[in-house]
């Protein structure tokens, strides 16, 4: 019990004092997180929208997939990047592997599908609603995709938002594509991950706050913005 306890006073001290080591990783984990959302909202985002609006032969199977996609175990998706970012790999000599930017593409790889099918509920019940008025303005697919995006905004931030907090306890993938290196690689849940089995608890509970702290941050972003909406309806 005193070994918690000094534990957890000592990252305390770590986080109050401003650890450069914890800084450091902390900043990278953000770099990496917010990155991947970015570009996989610029894919799931749109995906989403036109899976709303859009009617073909093999529509029912494409959302079937995507929502498969969603549980994609991250150590798979790191194995396969891995491979593919080796030096006996298609795309080796690129010099990817064990960089952030292999981090960036494994988290892009699991997210986008996760934003893609939040999206996509979300403008499917906006598109019901939309419906009669966009086509009676004989508007182009186009055009309506933009209309909902625009008008959904709010919502598919909250799908953005929902990638971040996965993305930012990600572990399996990052471990296997990023290495875990010191001062190049090492992000919040690798560095758990590692000070744990080092036994620096002080260390680890540091880090294991920043990374809380990051998650209820997004948790009360999503329902301050949940009861905007419920304000705006009203």
């Amino acid at each position: 019990m005193n070994e918690i306890l000094q534990g957890m006073i000592e990252a305390g001290r770590l986080i109050v004092t401003l650890d450069s080591d914890l800084i450091e990783i902390s900043l990278r984990s953000l770099q990496v997180t917010v990155t991947a959302v970015l570009i996989s909202s610029a894919i799931g985002l749109p995906l989403g929208a036109f899976l709303a609006v859009k009617r073909f032969r093999h529509r029912r199977a494409a959302i079937a997939t995507l929502n498969a996609l969603m549980g994609l175990p991250p150590v798979v998706v790191g194995l396969v990047v891995y491979l593919l970012l080796s030096r006996s790999g298609p795309f080796g000599v690129l010099g990817l592997l064990f960089t952030p930017s292999a981090m960036i593409i494994a988290q892009v790889i699991i997210l986008t599908p996760l934003i893609a099918s939040i999206s996509h509920q979300t403008m499917r019940d906006m598109w019901a609603e939309y419906h009669d008025l966009l086509i009676s303005l004989n508007t182009t697919r186009h055009q309506r995709i933009r209309a909902l995006l625009w008008d959904g905004r709010r919502a598919l931030l909250t799908a953005s938002l929902a990638g971040f907090g996965r993305g930012i306890g990600e572990v399996g993938a990052i471990m296997i594509v990023g290495g875990n290196i010191d001062h190049a690689t090492r992000v919040l849940t690798t560095a758990i991950a590692l000070e744990t089995g080092k036994g620096e608890f002080a260390v680890a509970l540091a880090l294991g706050f920043v990374l809380i702290a990051l998650a209820l941050a997004v948790n009360w972003v999503i329902h301050t913005l949940s009861r905007t909406e419920v304000g705006e309806r009203w």
